[in-house]
C-alpha cells in the first residue's frame, strides 16, 4: 500500500493493477528516476523491476523511510529522507524522470519545482487530486485552465491518462484522483522574455473574470498595448502561443 496524503488524513492505494498502470505510463531509459513520496512502496515494487540501478526514492516520513530500507535493502543508499520541495536535485543525472503518488495539498508546489528544473526533467507521471490533474492538462477556453496550465504547457506535453476512484483507497478519500503524464517538448527557451511571460500569465489570471485589459492594469502597459483587440479577451481563452505573442509586444513597447 502507498499513501496518498490529503488535507484531512492519509489514504492508502490498495489496487496493484492501478499501481502497475501508473508505472507503465513512464518511459524508461538510461536516466535516473526519482519517486516522490513512496510511502510503503506500492509503486516502488514495480519500479524496481524496471530501474533497479537508477531508481531514487525521496520520502519525508521517517517511519516510511525505515520501512522502505528494510523492504528494499538493495536501494538503501538511494532511499532519501528529504522534502522534495526543499531538496537539492544536483545528485541526479543530467536528465531525469519523476514519478509519484503526490500529496494533494502540495501537488501544485511540486509542479512549480518541476518548472524550475524544466531543463533537466524530461518526464513526469503523477497521481494527484482529479481536479488539479484536469487543470494542468486543460486546453484554453476551459474553466479549469489557469496559471499552472499555461506555464507547464509552455514546456511540456501534458496528457490526462485515467481517473482513480476513491474505492481503491483505504480509507476512501472524498474526491477522485487523476493520473497525468508530462513529457518535455522541444522548446528550449520561449521566444520572449520568460520572466515577463510568467508575470503576464499570473497577472492575467489574477482576476480571471475580467478582460486582460483590466486584469493587466497593474503592469502599467503602454497605450499601444492597451489598444490591442487581444486584451478584450479573458486570460483563460489565450493559448501559450497567444501569451508569448502578447509578452513580446509588451516587451517591445516597454523599451
Amino acid at each position: 500500500m502507498v499513501r496518498a496524503k490529503k488535507h484531512l488524513g492519509q489514504h492508502f492505494l490498495t489496487d496493484q493493477n492501478i499501481a502497475r498502470d501508473i508505472v507503465k505510463a513512464l518511459s524508461f531509459n538510461e536516466n535516473d528516476v526519482l519517486e516522490i513520496g513512496p510511502g510503503t512502496g506500492v509503486l516502488t515494487e514495480f519500479l524496481i523491476k524496471e530501474k533497479p540501478d537508477n531508481l531514487f526514492l525521496m520520502e519525508i516520513d521517517r517511519e516510511s523511510v525505515a520501512y522502505l530500507q528494510g523492504k528494499y535493502p538493495q536501494l538503501q543508499p538511494r532511499i532519501l529522507e528529504q522534502d522534495f520541495l526543499r531538496a537539492d536535485l544536483s545528485f541526479l543525472s543530467k536528465k531525469f524522470k519523476i514519478i509519484g503518488n503526490f500529496p494533494y495539498n502540495i501537488s501544485s508546489q511540486i509542479f512549480f519545482k518541476v518548472l524550475e528544473h524544466r531543463d533537466r526533467v524530461e518526464e513526469v507521471v503523477g497521481m494527484l487530486q482529479k481536479e488539479v490533474a484536469e487543470r494542468l492538462a486543460s486546453p484554453p477556453g476551459n474553466k479549469n485552465y489557469g496559471i499552472l496550465s499555461v506555464l507547464l504547457q509552455a514546456y511540456f506535453q501534458i496528457d490526462y491518462l485515467f481517473t482513480v476512484e476513491p474505492s481503491v483507497f483505504r480509507p476512501p478519500p472524498k474526491v477522485k484522483s487523476g493520473v497525468i503524464r508530462l513529457k518535455r517538448n522541444t522548446v528550449e527557451r520561449l521566444d520572449c522574455n520568460e520572466n515577463l511571460f510568467k508575470t503576464v500569465v499570473k497577472q492575467g489570471f489574477q482576476n480571471r473574470r475580467k478582460t486582460l485589459r483590466n486584469a493587466l492594469k497593474p503592469l502599467n502597459l503602454a497605450t499601444e498595448i492597451t489598444s490591442l483587440e487581444l486584451l478584450d479577451r479573458r486570460a483563460e481563452t489565450l493559448s501559450v502561443r497567444d501569451f508569448v505573442g502578447l509578452t513580446k509586444q509588451i516587451e517591445a513597447w516597454s523599451r
